[in-house]
């Protein structure tokens, strides 16, 4: 007993002395820095100002639901900035796609253009010595935000800084020369952009130039200023003699896979039209939607939330509602809101991953305690499938087509479509920061709506009550006759045995 009580105190007072050395250090010294305004010294500045001239309110669109589109597009921008790259993500893999990326940042800094690099220090996985090294190089400045002190093992830290580490940035940009920007769902890494042989997620990310762009920087300035970015070099061991991206993506392209993904990539359609000038951009009204930074250290107001905001801008659609969200978890507040619009006659979608197709089982385990309800109020669920039922373009060596879904959007009435890093669940709400668009752009909300109704035959699985009120699981077929699912698609005893575990513990608020 003596001993079990010494160990009680012990681990406590373990905690608190790891708390006290593995503080965040102070932020005094750091340097001040600001996005550029679109201007006419550069290639891009110049076809954006042209192309904006008497469209002050408005910016230029075009969505990217391709992976390998959005891939392209990245590098495209990449090496056509002359002047400054913002980047700002909460995953960077140290894969393929990612290594190709960074390589090009460093040609980016070779050609002297300053980078700024913010990165969320819970994504990053094995690039501290690239990043170190980066880092290091004269135009370039890599941030990361709430970084974990201890390096090593990483996940130590949330056993004595739990409160701070538990909040991260969501948020997902890329701006160039302060003329275009990338925003929306995707993060970097082979799963984002279609390469490979594993699963990749759908997911949504738009390219803007104009009024948009110009706020995207302000916003990124924020971030790079908030409390919660700490300079590289403060955090990072000294970087090494040799940077390791080189040699670490030589060895990645000896795969002929990479090679065949890199060829496709280069002669896409929308890659070629960024280049030459061609691409046919939309012009709309566009409002960015973000949370203030404050929210990494628990500083803001409900009120103030990027959800409350949503929120308010979408609050009392006409006709149509269609969510599509990686990771559905809409509390019981949101799902009364949902079923009271589909109880006054308007017609509410929601897409979100199946157990078969979740990367993160405990959400869904989150999610299916609300289905019940979402389907006796009226709404109409769909669930991704792992494996689609056909293929949706010829098969590209090195391309995946098995799938997660990854993406966060939102379309109204046809007419306004979000997109952005949002997903609706209890994590993206209250504790990691999010950034969107919405756009009013009955184009691009329509595209969303009409993909529902002509892609979900073989995308999903259609959750519906039968005759005697048991969920079943209705998978339509391209050709035969529907299949009907009487437990969760995919799944064996086991796996649902642990969503059924998982969906009694506590922890509803973190997911």
């Amino acid at each position: 007993m003596t001993l079990l009580l010494a160990v009680l105190l012990l681990i406590p007072a373990a905690l608190l002395l790891l708390r006290l050395i593995y503080r965040p250090p102070s932020l005094a010294g750091r340097s001040i820095s600001a996005a550029i305004t679109v201007s006419d010294r550069t290639t891009m500045g110049r076809a954006t100002l042209a192309q904006a001239e008497g469209r002050d309110h408005a910016s230029g669109v075009v969505a990217l639901n391709d992976g390998v589109d959005a891939f392209g597009a990245r590098i495209a921008l990449i090496r056509g900035a002359e002047e400054t790259l913002d980047l700002q993500y909460y995953i960077w893999q140290r894969d393929l796609t990612g290594l190709i990326l960074l390589e090009e940042i460093w040609k980016a800094a070779a050609r002297g253009v300053r980078v700024r690099l913010l990165l969320d220090d819970n994504g990053i996985s094995g690039l501290d010595p690239d990043l170190a090294a980066l880092n290091a190089l004269p135009t370039v400045e890599v941030r990361l935000f709430n970084p974990f002190i201890l390096r090593r093992p990483k996940a130590l830290g949330y056993a004595f800084d739990f409160v701070r580490l538990n909040r991260r940035m969501h948020n997902k940009a890329l701006i160039a020369d302060g003329a275009v920007t990338i925003l929306g769902g995707r993060n970097i890494g082979d799963i984002y952009f279609a390469y490979g042989a594993g699963p990749h997620y759908l997911d949504t990310d738009v390219i803007a130039v104009g009024r948009v762009a110009a706020d995207a920087g302000e916003e990124f300035d924020r971030y790079w200023a908030s409390h919660s970015s700490y300079p590289a070099e403060m955090i990072l061991p000294a970087p090494p003699p040799e940077a390791p991206t080189a040699a670490a993506l030589d060895a990645a392209l000896a795969d002929e896979s990479a090679a065949a993904y890199r060829q496709a990539v280069v002669t896409r359609s929308l890659v070629t039209q960024m280049i030459d000038g061609s691409l046919p951009l939309e012009w709309v009204p566009v409002q960015l939607i973000s949370d203030d930074p404050a929210k990494g250290l628990g500083r803001v107001r409900n009120r103030d939330l990027m959800f409350a905001r949503l929120m308010r801008l979408i609050a009392e659609p006409d006709r149509t509602v269609d969510i599509v969200s990686a990771y559905f978890v809409p509390g019981r507040w949101f799902t009364e809101r949902l079923i009271r619009l589909a109880g006054e006659g308007r017609r509410v979608r929601i897409l979100t991953n199946s157990q078969e197709a979740t990367d993160v089982v405990v959400v869904h385990s989150a999610y299916v305690k609300y289905r019940p309800a979402l389907l006796d109020g009226g709404i109409e669920l769909y669930e991704l499938r792992a494996t689609p039922a056909a293929p949706r373009e010829p098969r590209v060596r090195g391309i995946s087509t098995r799938a997660s879904l990854h993406s966060k959007t939102v379309s109204i009435d046809d007419e306004r479509v979000f997109i952005g890093s949002f997903n609706f669940d209890p994590r993206s709400v209250m504790l990691n920061t999010e950034m969107g668009v919405l756009i009013e752009s009955p184009r691009l909300a329509a595209e969303v709506s009409r993909g529902m109704d002509e892609v979900l035959p073989w995308l999903s699985y259609g959750p519906r009550r039968d005759a005697n009120g048991r969920i079943v699981w209705h998978e339509p077929a391209v050709e035969d006759a529907e299949t009907i699912h009487r437990t969760e698609p995919g799944t064996n005893a086991i796996q649902r045995g642990t969503l059924w575990l998982l969906g009694r513990l506590p922890i509803e608020w973190l997911l």
